[in-house]
């Protein structure tokens, strides 16, 4: 506990100060925005540049009370229950957490996000001190190898709370670019955080390094709000090799893809029932994951199977040798079937360009399908206009269906700590489900969440501009910019089938539902993918 202490010893009380004296305490940054300095000088810049949002707005005004609610409504109680029964059925708040469950997140959207609130960062961690123990210690904690994964020791409710706590004050102070206040932070969480430990050490330490990434970033922002390219300084050492095993392995182990992918497949099948010559359009294809079902599906139908199936992957720039050798050996299964398969890649960016008749060699008696799983949202900037391009082009194509699977999460959001919150609360969730599925020391796990979800995190986190492209969005929002670009939903007919497969994986949390013509999954109410149909709704003249 002391050398838990020790860190803070040297913060001031600012239980005299107000919000505004405390913000200027913590965020020098802003004292020089509103002194007219070089921060309040660089605002004017051309609205197509890409800059960082977060240090031209207002700082929000953000009460203590409304820092304790937000932080309850994180992680629900169950998931530590079964470590911390008794010390949970003396939580005075545990109603709160139910109530908060079924609310999601619409109180915390609600609340302005802009981030130079030093109050809260000095108030959580004056709060937080008293109470804090430590939750365990590593001495690698950037690597995946504990030093004794069976004596790692759950977080309870009050450390994890605390534990919160930490993050956003971090947060905070990385929004503030206090490059001394953030080390003292983290100095804090890292003892408390394991890669081998329960789902909010595991989740909390991914986080942790976000915020350390960002930090690092943001120092290489200049007055004007411009940034240098990551890719300078800040270059990943996860191969594509590696993600794509992570995400083969997340296929396999939870519902979060297969449950897309059969949504998908099945509004393919049920929208080619006649038709025998089809092209399918895979925006983003890395893997071949989805194919093999839909072939199979499509050779068993009553009316006698398609005579011909093209699929078109537009893989960008990465080396397809793995792809292309799963593709014949579909190609093989396919004429064994009686269907003949053709495939091709096209090594392009998913663009207007990439996006014609001509570069995708169209053919009159094809009818063309195109397929997005979790691709779309990787076109979703701060500059208006790109994504509806993309649909624009799509719709262009004339497609008899477009298909779009995507994370159901607003990580888009123009202001840092509102995404941050955001985040922390859905991949809290999915971590949750991890902790549900797979044992903690299980190697498939730990590929997972080292190289998929951490992945996914940093860039939601640390990263802005050109180089953030985790830019999710919630079921709504898709619904509107889709609609807005031509098209009508078509509903998904799969709600039955979609439960049956969640159910086979033999692990109670999961929920399927129905809204508004898409298919939601979700951990314990908490929307996790959206999948959804589209045709191009032709208005008539």
């Amino acid at each position: 506990m002391g050398g838990l202490m020790n860190g803070w010893l040297t913060l001031p009380t600012f239980e005299n100060l107000n919000q505004d004296s405390a913000i200027r305490r913590f965020c020098p940054a802003r004292v020089e925005q509103e002194q007219g300095g070089a921060w309040g000088d660089s605002m004017l810049v051309d609205e197509d540049v890409e800059i960082w949002p977060h240090l031209i707005d207002e700082t929000p005004q953000l009460a203590p009370s409304e820092v304790e609610e937000i932080v309850r409504t994180f992680f629900d109680v169950e998931c530590y229950e079964k470590d911390n029964a008794e010390k949970c059925l003396e939580e005075e708040g545990n109603d709160n957490f139910d109530k908060v469950r079924e609310d999601g997140l619409q109180d915390l959207l609600m609340v302005d996000d802009e981030l130079c609130c030093g109050l809260n960062a000095a108030m959580l961690i004056e709060e937080g001190c008293d109470e804090m123990e430590r939750c365990g210690s590593t001495d690698d904690l950037g690597s995946f190898v504990p030093n004794n994964a069976e004596d790692m020791i759950p977080v309870g409710v009050d450390e994890g709370l605390q534990l919160v706590h930490l993050l956003l004050a971090c947060a905070e102070a990385v929004g503030c670019r206090d490059t001394q206040l953030v080390d003292s932070i983290l100095t804090q969480i890292w003892p408390c955080v394991n890669t081998w430990g329960d789902s909010l050490q595991r989740v909390s330490h991914c986080f942790a390094m976000g915020l350390k990434s960002r930090l690092s970033l943001l120092q290489n922002v200049n007055s004007n709000g411009f940034f240098a390219s990551r890719a300078a300084f800040d270059v990943s050492l996860i191969t594509r090799e590696e993600k794509i095993e992570a995400f083969t392995l997340l296929h396999q182990t939870t519902p979060y893809i297969a449950f897309g992918l059969m949504a998908a497949n099945d509004a393919i099948s049920q929208a080619a029932a006649g038709k025998d010559f089809l092209h399918i359009i895979d925006l983003g294809m890395e893997h071949n994951l989805q194919w093999p079902c839909l072939v199979r599906t499509l050779a068993s139908r009553t009316d006698a199977p398609p005579k011909s199936i093209r699929i078109t992957g537009i893989t960008g720039d990465h080396d397809t040798s793995e792809l292309e050798n799963s593709m014949k050996g579909l190609s093989e299964e396919a004429i064994s079937l009686g269907i003949s398969l053709e495939f091709q890649f096209l090594a392009e960016q998913v663009s207007p360009l990439s996006l014609t008749r001509e570069k995708l060699e169209l053919r009159q008696e094809e009818a063309v399908f195109v397929n997005s799983i979790m691709h779309l949202h990787k076109h979703v900037k701060e500059s208006r206009g790109s994504l509806k391009t993309i649909l624009q082009s799509v719709k262009k194509l004339n497609p008899v269906l477009l298909t779009v699977v995507e994370q159901d999460a607003n990580h888009n959001g123009p202001f840092f700590l509102g995404r941050f919150l955001e985040s922390l609360h859905y991949y809290s969730a999915i971590f949750d489900s991890l902790d549900a599925s797979l044992p903690r020391n299980s190697q498939q796990r730990i590929k997972i969440e080292k190289f998929h979800f951490a992945e996914e995190i940093r860039n939601v986190v640390a990263y802005e501009g050109s180089d953030r492209v985790e830019r999710h969005e919630r079921a709504d929002q898709w619904r509107r910019q889709i609609g807005r670009a031509g098209f009508q939903v078509v509903g998904l007919k799969c709600l039955k089938q979609a439960k049956m497969m969640v159910c086979g994986y033999g692990v109670d949390g999961y929920s399927v539902g129905s809204e508004k013509g898409c298919l939601q999954l979700g951990w314990k109410g908490r929307p996790i993918m959206i999948a959804s149909a589209w045709q191009v709704h032709n208005v008539p003249s």
